[in-house]
């Protein structure tokens, strides 16, 4: 979370205002020099409480870790799941994330300054790292910048290099693409651009990381909303049957006293 300075409006525009709507629009400006000063004390306090609240929830976070740990491709599954993330996933980096064990996004203590990405890995036949980690500096003397743990790939396993290969011999008929055929989730955890624009990241942080158990579950809730939908058709038409079936009664009684 980050507080943000209110645009200032300018008064010497050049343009001739008479003197009553002069006058009228300084006041505005002052008014809104005061509403601009408390939102900024706004955003610090709610900084300050953000930071307390980052404390209590870590021990739930950390419980939740240790819980996602004995499900078998719980993260693989979540990214997979995901309408964003998943549209960056190439097949061998969905088989790689199948070894993700956990995920953690940790906040500087100075929300403002940034964030940290952790990826905790098994042994697997990709790379030899444990852990990846994607850094976001966000409030620095220069510019927002970012950096990342080089990958130590094992041989012919560089899924960066696998990547930008397949793209260029595939073209757009790659698999789930979405608009930038050289990227992928490897390629997006090396890539250090614009730091304080970075989607994925913010996707991570923002949505995966605060609920993964809803990504996880996807599946199962369209399936029970399916078969809902479904239950609820078959009453329709039944009800529906039901009615057909007393209009033709009806109509074979009238039918009937006709006769008589």
């Amino acid at each position: 979370m980050s507080a943000t300075s209110p645009k200032k409006a300018k008064l010497d525009d050049d343009r001739d205002y008479d003197a009553e709507t002069q006058k009228a629009l300084e006041e505005i400006d002052a008014c809104q020099s005061e509403i601009d000063s408390l939102n900024e004390k706004a955003s610090e306090e709610i900084l300050k409480v953000e930071q307390k609240y980052n404390q209590e929830r870590k021990p739930f976070f950390d419980k939740r870790n240790e819980l996602i740990a004995k499900i078998p491709n719980f993260w693989e599954t979540a990214f997979v799941n995901h309408p964003q993330l998943s549209a960056i996933l190439d097949e061998e980096e969905e088989e790689c994330l199948k070894h993700l064990k956990k995920l953690e996004v940790e906040e500087f203590d100075d929300i403002k300054s940034g964030y940290r990405i952790k990826f905790h890995f098994e042994e697997n036949p990709f790379f030899e790292n444990n852990v990846l980690v994607k850094e976001f500096h966000l409030a620095t003397p220069g510019d927002p910048s970012s950096k990342s743990t080089p990958i130590k790939w094992k041989p012919d396993m560089d899924l960066t290099a696998k990547h930008k290969e397949a793209a260029k011999n595939n073209g757009s008929g790659g698999r789930r693409r979405r608009f930038d055929q050289s990227r992928s989730f490897f390629s997006w955890f090396t890539d250090h651009g614009d730091a304080s624009a970075d989607d994925i990241a913010e996707v991570i942080k923002d949505d995966m990381w605060p609920n993964p158990l809803q990504y996880f579950l996807v599946p199962d809730i369209e399936v029970e909303n399916g078969m809902e939908e479904e239950s609820e058709g078959e009453e329709e038409e039944s009800e529906g049957d039901d009615e057909a079936v007393v209009v033709v009664e009806e109509e074979e009684g009238s039918e009937v006293e006709n006769e008589d």
